[in-house]
């Protein structure tokens, strides 16, 4: 009895688990299906699960009447350049707060934790206006400074330095080593999955952003993918097909990055959570 009581809640979970997945999954099976339709197609009655025949002409589109190469650059360059300091950065700030001891450093901590649960809507007007007293309004720098304060990496990594033993750092001081060579030689190579796993998902945010780099750009070669997206419309309205062919084109880098990393990312969530 017990054993079949076992047996139906088991199934059940499993059928719960495949309808939620069902769910997730239909908005972005629905993008890639009708960004094979023709415009025409988009807005029959009823919808059409599967397009016959699959019709190209959205591609095309895009690529022939937007700079969408740019926007890739643009993207890319954004999301590496944010990636690399954002972690470079949280690494040495988790490291001072964690090991060494200098005025106002827990001042500095509450204040992350503050930045944490502060949302970002919240700051934009004021980062606005100082990107536009600083003339960075439509450049690269305008786009990249704000998004590399990331409090939740710098929390992160502190939590973790917290837990390495200080018998580490004593026995590279009497050594004679730096603290920038404890950190790089030391405690970066004790940290590596942690350190991957917020660096892909770091970048998979960057890439996604689209707030920020809607507000600080208004000029089409400076946009990025996301922001791009919202300029392939017509007088009478959106193009679907369209949208959708240069959402597909969009996350093809970012579901590409989760794949090939999907272990570490796993890996570093686990070791962060405590688990291993």
């Amino acid at each position: 009895m017990t054993r079949r009581r076992f047996s139906i809640l088991g199934l059940t979970c499993t059928a719960l688990t495949l309808l939620l997945a069902a769910i997730w999954l239909f908005p972005l099976y629905w993008i890639f299906v009708t960004a094979f339709k023709g415009e025409t197609q988009t807005i029959a009655v009823p919808p059409t699960l599967v397009p016959a025949p699959p019709d190209l002409q959205a591609f095309g589109y895009v690529f022939q009447n937007s700079p969408i190469f740019r926007w890739y650059l643009n993207t890319v360059l954004v999301g590496a350049v944010v990636t690399f300091c954002s972690i470079l950065f949280s690494l040495m700030c988790g490291y001072a707060l964690s090991r060494l001891e200098f005025k106002g450093k827990w001042l500095i901590y509450w204040a992350l934790l503050v930045g944490f649960m502060l949302p970002f809507g919240a700051v934009a007007i004021p980062l606005f206006m100082l990107m536009n007293k600083l003339n960075l309004v439509n450049s690269y720098a305008g786009v990249i400074l704000p998004q590399i304060a990331t409090p939740l990496s710098v929390i992160v990594f502190k939590r973790f330095f917290d837990e390495v033993p200080r018998d580490f750092r004593d026995a590279a001081l009497i050594d004679g080593a730096s603290d920038l060579r404890i950190l790089f030689r030391i405690y970066l190579p004790i940290n590596w999955s942690i350190t991957w796993a917020l660096t892909i998902v770091t970048f998979i945010a960057t890439w996604n952003n689209f707030f920020w780099p809607f507000i600080i750009t208004n000029a089409t070669p400076m946009l990025t993918i996301p922001v791009g997206m919202t300029t392939v419309q017509s007088a009478y309205g959106i193009y679907f097909a369209k949208t959708s062919a240069i959402a597909v084109l969009a996350s093809i880098p970012t579901a590409a990055a989760y794949i090939l990393f999907q272990k570490r990312v796993t890996q570093g969530v686990t070791a962060a959570a405590g688990l291993k």
